[in-house]
């Protein structure tokens, strides 16, 4: 490895919905964190990792900033704060229509970092005039007078490449942390619950989808194929007769759509098997909490 290579973490944080999963997906080149219109989709910190001969760079993809409901929630407050103490880069993503008072405690500790924070203003797509723009970059400027502004919409690929190009700049020296074949740190079985997880939140509404949680039981791997057992577990009864559905309908089309995506992720044939159990209250309960992944 040359003494000039450059390695560092870049951490992505914000408020639900701006489009973090978007911009963490375009910038790492590959479908590391799921993306749906709904808020709370990520629940973990996620890595994506982009190597090149040069520099290795450790994408992490927060959960939205949010005021905790309840414990599923603190943990997941827990991974953003966690993102603003190991970072090289810190990337704050906000959008057009954003409240930029929003969350402020938070905004108040991105505005005291020491390390280079880029702030993204994403969906610029939306904004009608170059002066409703100029608008919104200064009023952001007030608020993180030390940060680097990038307009960019992550949707049509817009002033990514730049953002990307100042990232690199910005990497300290070092060797790579991770193997240079290495595009995440999370198991294959981790993206199969995401994946899972990402069709529940598409075909169901209200409470239901952030009832549920995905886990992997049987993940067993052949040359030509992948046969996935994976539970769904809801809080209660009732919810577990919305995921299966009338005859099975509603569980069945999950499965399938879920399947696709998979083997389309793995690049091979899938066989999937979908089950669903009541975990009443789980996302209060800390064993729980902790056997999901959450708490440490």
């Amino acid at each position: 490895m040359t003494e000039n290579h450059k390695a560092g973490f870049v951490n992505i944080v914000g408020n639900p919905n701006v489009g973090k999963s978007t911009l963490t997906n375009d910038l790492v080149g590959e479908r590391i964190s799921i993306i749906t219109s709904k808020a709370q989709t990520t629940r973990h910190r996620i890595m994506g990792i982009v190597n090149t001969d040069e520099y290795q760079i450790v994408f992490s993809d927060t959960p939205g900033v949010l005021d905790p409901k309840y414990k599923l929630q603190e943990s997941m407050l827990g991974f953003s704060e966690g993102a603003l103490t190991d970072a090289d880069v810190l990337l704050y993503v906000t959008d057009v229509v954003e409240d930029p008072t929003k969350n402020a405690d938070y905004l108040a500790k991105v505005a005291k970092e020491t390390i280079p924070v880029l702030l993204v203003i994403n969906k610029i797509d939306l904004v009608k005039s170059q002066d409703e723009l100029n608008a919104i970059v200064d009023r952001w400027r007030q608020l993180l007078p030390n940060a680097e502004i990038f307009p960019t919409s992550a949707k049509e690929h817009f002033n990514v490449e730049n953002l990307m190009n100042r990232i690199v700049e910005l990497l300290p020296q070092h060797a790579p942390y991770f193997g240079k074949d290495a595009l995440t740190d999370k198991p294959a079985r981790f993206f199969v619950t995401e994946i899972i997880r990402e069709k529940i939140l598409l075909n169901y509404d209200k409470e239901v989808p952030y009832s549920t949680e995905v886990i992997v039981e049987k993940f067993d791997e052949k040359e030509g194929a992948i046969h996935i057992m994976a539970v769904i577990y809801v809080e209660r009864d009732s919810q577990k007769g919305i995921i299966i559905g009338r005859q099975g309908a509603k569980l069945k089309k999950v499965g399938t759509e879920a399947r696709r995506d998979i083997e389309t992720f793995f690049g091979k044939k899938v066989f999937l098997e979908l089950f669903v159990k009541v975990e009443p209250n789980w996302r209060n309960r800390d064993n729980k909490l902790r056997a999901f992944g959450y708490i440490e």
